[in-house]
């Protein structure tokens, strides 16, 4: 299949340009999946109790406010020498204005029940899982925050990446509700059951994700404003 072999060698111009528009691609529609998870009505997952809080608590639209605590979060990230890939700015962008598009066009009404919320909440989960498997297969950089979970854990010898997630998602959660965003049940099934979904999307695909060696953004500039060779 394609992955595996085009996405992964982002030796040349034209490869690293395709990848990024792959990305692009595949974050617009995990926005989707982020939407969806949002118009459960249930609780928001930890991130983006985060996100909607600040929404609320500053007048700002979901898409800004998810923008200002990625590229945040990407300014943690860069200041603890993590690996930075140009696929992260493009994930720190694209996510959240999508997610601000589709509420616009209103394709999706907010559910008035567990019984419609909760599907639509593990729906939204399985899309943001498949399209996570084509973001990372371009190799061009993991997102903002699960780059600032492992860098994290690597810092925090003594802990678990399970207890470093568990923090940062308390913490985002915590905040979040704060500033009054939505904690629910679909808090919950976000939290506990996105690891088991993308596991299973990833088995599904055949897709390992230890196996994709990330190119570092000053490697990617450097591929594409090199001096063509006479």
């Amino acid at each position: 299949m394609l992955i595996g072999k085009y996405y992964r060698e982002n030796s040349s111009t034209r490869a690293i340009l395709m990848n990024m528009l792959v990305a692009a691609i595949s974050l617009f529609i995990n926005g989707f999946g982020v939407y969806l998870t949002i118009q459960a009505n249930i609780g928001a997952s930890p991130w983006d109790v985060l996100n909607l809080g600040l929404s609320k608590s500053l007048g700002i639209l979901y898409g800004t406010a998810s923008i200002a605590v990625s590229y945040s979060i990407l300014g943690i990230d860069i200041f603890m020498k993590a690996p930075i890939g140009i696929a992260m700015f493009i994930d720190a962008f694209v996510v959240g204005k999508s997610v601000d598009l589709f509420n616009r066009i209103g394709l999706v009404q907010p559910c008035s029940s567990f019984a419609t919320g909760i599907p639509v909440m593990i729906i939204g989960l399985i899309i943001m899982a498949y399209t996570q498997f084509t973001y990372m297969a371009a190799a061009l950089g993991c997102g903002p925050r699960d780059t600032l979970l492992v860098a994290l854990t690597k810092r925090a010898k003594k802990l678990s990446i399970g207890v470093v997630s568990i923090g940062l998602l308390s913490t985002a959660t915590f905040v979040g509700w704060l500033l009054g965003g939505p904690v629910g049940i679909g808090t919950i099934i976000s939290a506990f059951g996105t690891g088991p979904i993308m596991q299973f999307a990833f088995k599904s695909v055949k897709f390992n994700a230890a196996e994709i060696s990330h190119q570092r953004l000053s490697e990617s500039f450097k591929i594409m404003f090199a001096k063509p060779s006479h």
